[in-house]
C-alpha cells in the first residue's frame, strides 16, 4: 500500500492550494462588478455563505478523502494495461477519459436524487458569479461519486494522475462562473464556458439539465445535452421548490434531510428505492 501516501499528497493539492486564490478572484469580481454598476449580480450574505461552505467542504475531504484511494487502489492494482504517463500521448488519453466519466457523473448528479443530495449544494445560490463555484457539498464521497472513475484506474491510469487531472478540471470551472459576460468565439463549439455554464445553472424550464461538461462540451453535443442561452429570456438561479438560506449546515444538509423525510413517508420498498434513485 505504498501508493495511498503519493495519492492523498498529490491528488487533492490543486483545490486546497486553489482556495485562497479563489478568495482574492471573488474579492476582485465583487468590486468590479460594484464599479461596473453591477452589484445586483452579487449578495454579500449570499457570499459570506459560500465561503463556509468552502471551508466545510474542505474540511470534508480531509475526513474522507482517504476513503477514495482503497477502492482507486484496488482497482489500480488490478488494471487491464500499464499506461506511463510519460509522454503527451498519455495525459492527453487521461484527460479525455477523465472528461467523459465526468460528463456521466455530473449527469447522474442531475438524473438520480441520491446523488443530487450532494450536488444540489452547488445550484442553491440565486447568483451567478465566482462565489457560487465554491459551494460543493460536503457528502460526495460518503455518496460514492468516486465510483464512476474507477474505470480509470483499472483502466491503468495511476489514482493520483486521476486525481490531479479531476482537481485541476475544478479548478478551471472555477472561473466559469464569472458573472462577467465572457464570450469565446469559435471556441464555445468545443471549450464549457462562462455562457455555457449559465445556462446550466439556470432554473429556467429551458435550462434544465444541460451542459454538464467540466472543460469540454463536446459530451453534451454528442449526448444531446448541450442547449444555448435562451434568447430574450432572462436567467434565473437557485434551487427550484426550494427557499434560499444562508447557513452553510442548512445549504450543505438540508437535501439529505428532504431525501430522508421523502424515504420516511414513501408506503413500500419500490417506492423508497425510486425515492433514493429515481429523479430529483
Amino acid at each position: 500500500m505504498t501508493d495511498i501516501p503519493a495519492f492523498l499528497s498529490t491528488a487533492p493539492r490543486p483545490l486546497f492550494g486553489f482556495f485562497p486564490v479563489a478568495l482574492v478572484f471573488i474579492a476582485v469580481e465583487l468590486l468590479y462588478m460594484r464599479l461596473a454598476h453591477h452589484a445586483d449580480e452579487q449578495d454579500g450574505r449570499e457570499t459570506v455563505a459560500s465561503i463556509g461552505v468552502a471551508v466545510g467542504d474542505l474540511a470534508s475531504r480531509i475526513l474522507t478523502g482517504g476513503l477514495v484511494a482503497i477502492p482507486m487502489l484496488f482497482f489500480y492494482r488490478h488494471r487491464l494495461f500499464d499506461i506511463p504517463l510519460d509522454t503527451a500521448w498519455s495525459w492527453i488519453a487521461l484527460f479525455l477519459g477523465v472528461e467523459f466519466f465526468y460528463y456521466w457523473f455530473h449527469r447522474a448528479s442531475h438524473r438520480v436524487r441520491w446523488f443530487w443530495a450532494t450536488h444540489a449544494v452547488h445550484h442553491s445560490a440565486t447568483h451567478f458569479n465566482l462565489s457560487a463555484a465554491i459551494r460543493l457539498g460536503w457528502t460526495g464521497v460518503i455518496s460514492g461519486a468516486f465510483l464512476f472513475f474507477l474505470p480509470l484506474a483499472l483502466i491503468g491510469f495511476h489514482p493520483a494522475a486521476i486525481g490531479l487531472t479531476l482537481g485541476l478540471g475544478l479548478v478551471y470551472q472555477f472561473f466559469l462562473h464569472t458573472a462577467v459576460p465572457v464570450r469565446l468565439g469559435p471556441l464555445e463549439w468545443v471549450l464549457n464556458t462562462p455562457a455555457h455554464h449559465r445556462v446550466h445553472h439556470a432554473s429556467n424550464e429551458t435550462c434544465l439539465d444541460k451542459n454538464y461538461g467540466s472543460v469540454l462540451i463536446v459530451f453534451d453535443r454528442l449526448f444531446g445535452s448541450f442547449a444555448a442561452e435562451p434568447a430574450g429570456e432572462a436567467l434565473k438561479f437557485g434551487l427550484k421548490g426550494r427557499e434560499p438560506s444562508t447557513s452553510p449546515l442548512h445549504i450543505a444538509l438540508s437535501e439529505w434531510g428532504y431525501l430522508w423525510r421523502d424515504f420516511r413517508n414513501a408506503p413500500n420498498l419500490s417506492r423508497k428505492i425510486r425515492v433514493l434513485f429515481g429523479t430529483p
